[in-house]
């Protein structure tokens, strides 16, 4: 039995996610649940859906943006601040693209954004957080996202080393506004192994973004579509996760079968690669009416199951995440 997220355009970019259907297909963004019906009820008993609302306050909400508009970004961090977010949020601009001029991406309204101008959105972003923030104490990182999906760009390498300026320029001038306090920058990749099977682009895009060595942490928040081997080899998967420099990974854990596969790269970075997965906690995509995925306390419980099952317990998670939505 496999569940299917369905990904439809928001206009011409065929991303975001509007639909749920059972389906038989192996895509990634498409996660195959437990071959064994019996045993993905037991794991629902065990692990039920959380009866809390669907939000908790160390869980922050990751947006896929339609737009660069500086008031929709600045609202939004504040709504972020005003329901106690603290974390790490992303916000997906889309897959990298090239206008000619500048390196950016292709919005979910299939408008291209440049890079400076999502960083002006990002900034607006901030300050919004910033000045709602009830606590002084209250923080967020804040990771530009984009992802491996056909990316319209004359070089991948340069896409990601202009990813990581734009990235570290965010930062500084999150300082210069004296926001540091409340915002952080980071970067965001959702590195789908579907996307890129030969794993050329996403290597030379990480490659790039590593390249410029100004230490902001770049997130895998993808998936691992059917685990190790299937498509991407443990190497390859474990490079965006935690392999390569300044990378940590927000595993989607959408269903317990995709809490095996991380574990499994876990299990093999850990006593293979002598290294380690870099959890930074969990993603998960629960949204009213949608039963897309287990909700975030579920998806946590369930991985660090799936890591003790596979002997890399010693792999550590951070509590919390991130889900995916929409305001």
């Amino acid at each position: 039995m496999k569940y299917v997220a369905a990904l439809a355009a928001a206009a011409a970019v065929a991303l975001s996610v509007v639909s749920v259907a059972w389906a038989g297909s192996t895509n990634s963004l498409l996660p195959v649940f437990t071959p064994d019906p019996a045993a993905w009820l037991k794991l629902l008993r065990e692990d039920p859906q959380d009866p809390q609302p669907t939000q908790q306050q160390d869980t922050t909400v990751s947006l896929y943006e339609q737009t660069t508009n500086a008031k929709l970004l600045q609202r939004q961090g504040c709504r972020a601040a005003d329901e106690g977010r603290s974390g790490v949020a992303i916000l997906d601009f889309g897959k990298p693209a090239y206008n000619g001029r500048h390196y950016g991406t292709i919005l979910f309204s299939g408008r291209f954004a440049a890079n400076w101008k999502i960083t002006s959105a990002l900034l607006a972003y901030a300050r919004g957080y910033a000045q709602c923030a009830a606590s002084p104490t209250a923080s967020i990182t804040l990771a530009r996202g984009t992802s491996n999906y056909h990316p319209a760009v004359p070089s991948a390498y340069l896409a990601g080393r202009a990813w990581a300026r734009e990235t570290h320029k965010l930062g500084l001038l999150v300082a210069a506004d004296g926001l540091s306090a409340h915002v952080s920058s980071a970067a965001a990749d959702d590195a789908e192994p579907a996307w890129d099977p030969a794993f050329r682009a996403t290597y030379d895009f990480f490659r790039g973004y590593a390249s410029l060595g100004a230490g902001e942490t770049l997130y895998d928040y993808g998936s691992l579509d059917g685990g190790i081997g299937a498509i991407w080899t443990a190497r390859q998967a474990y490079d965006v996760s935690g392999g390569m420099r300044d990378t940590q990974v927000l595993p989607e854990i959408y269903s317990p079968a995709m809490a095996a596969e991380w574990a499994q790269l876990a299990a093999v970075a850990q006593h293979r690669l002598h290294g380690q997965v870099r959890f930074a906690g969990v993603l998960t995509q629960v949204a009213p009416g949608c039963g897309c995925s287990l909700k975030p306390a579920a998806a946590h419980r369930v991985l660090q199951r799936a890591l003790a099952n596979y002997g890399a317990d010693a792999t550590p998670v951070p509590a919390g995440g991130s889900n995916m939505g929409e305001y």
